[in-house]
This record gives C-alpha cells, sequence and structure tokens, in this order.
C-alpha cells in the first residue's frame, strides 16, 4: 500500500474542529469508491512552524500516484466543517506503507 497524508494548518482553517479527522477520511473514502482509505492520524510539530502543530491525515491506497488527484479535487469542489480546505492543505504522497512525512513528496500546496 501507498501513502498519502493531508496535512491541515488550524491557523488557517475558519473552523478548527478536530471532527475534520473523521469527516475528511470518510468522504475521500466514499468519492474514491474505497480506492483511498483511512490509515490513522497524527499531530505533527514542524520547527518552522509558528501556530503549533498540525494535523496530518494518513490514508492508504494502491497507488499514490495516481489517487491523490481524486482527493485534490474534492478539496476544490467541497467544503468540510465550514472550510475551504483547497486553501489551506498540502498533500503528500508515498510509495510506502503508512510513510512518516519527512519521507513523502509534497504534490499539492496552498
Amino acid at each position: 500500500m501507498h501513502t498519502i497524508i493531508v496535512l491541515l494548518n488550524p491557523a488557517k482553517l475558519e473552523n478548527a474542529d478536530l471532527d475534520l479527522r473523521y469527516c475528511i477520511p470518510e468522504r475521500i473514502e466514499k468519492v474514491s469508491n474505497s480506492l483511498i482509505q483511512d490509515n490513522g492520524y497524527d499531530y505533527i510539530d514542524i520547527k518552522d512552524e509558528k501556530q503549533g502543530p498540525l494535523m496530518g491525515i494518513w490514508l492508504k491506497t494502491e497507488n499514490a500516484n495516481e489517487h491523490w488527484h481524486i482527493v485534490k479535487e474534492l478539496f476544490q469542489r467541497e467544503k468540510f466543517i465550514g472550510n475551504d480546505l483547497s486553501l489551506s492543505v498540502q498533500i503528500y504522497i508515498s510509495e510506502k506503507d503508512t510513510d512518516n512525512l519527512k519521507n513523502c513528496v509534497l504534490v499539492f500546496s496552498k
């Protein structure tokens, strides 16, 4: 399995509701017909980030390079708990299973 990580900065969200951790992967799984599935979340403390830890949502898929576009397009079409994620999200991918952010490639950033 490959990894897709959706990285959210709470300071850039209109509504930094923790339920994003649940509603984002559920909606992605539904829209992708289970090509992309929930694989957990974590808070990531980045030294250069002054606003505090970021939320990383891990997703698993058979082909991250092909499927990450589904996530990006969904964020451009829909809002999540009042948040336009296309304006603040970063999307990373890796060909490894449950990979760390530092090993992933940034494919989309706003």
